[in-house]
């Protein structure tokens, strides 16, 4: 009879969870530098940009079609979608 505790199950469980922790991290790491699970995004129409309404900044508040911008001269055109 021993009186020294078995450590098989222990060393096991740390086993487990060590490997279960590289494999998270790596996961982690792969979703997180790549666009493998993301969808692709769509091209902007001049139709869908000509009808965005923008708001000016400052005291006077104004709003205007985004198509005003370009009516009468040219304009270079960066659509942003931000999440939320």
């Amino acid at each position: 009879m021993s009186f020294l505790p078995d450590f098989g199950i222990f060393t096991m469980g740390m086993w487990s969870v060590g490997l279960g922790a590289i494999g998270a991290a790596v996961t982690g790491i792969v979703l997180a530098n790549t666009d493998l699970f993301l969808s692709k995004p769509e091209k902007a129409t001049l139709e869908f940009l000509e009808e965005i309404e923008l708001k000016t900044l400052g005291s006077e508040q104004r709003t205007f079609k985004a198509g005003e911008l370009w009516k009468k001269n040219g304009a270079v055109i960066m659509a942003v979608r931000r999440p939320g």
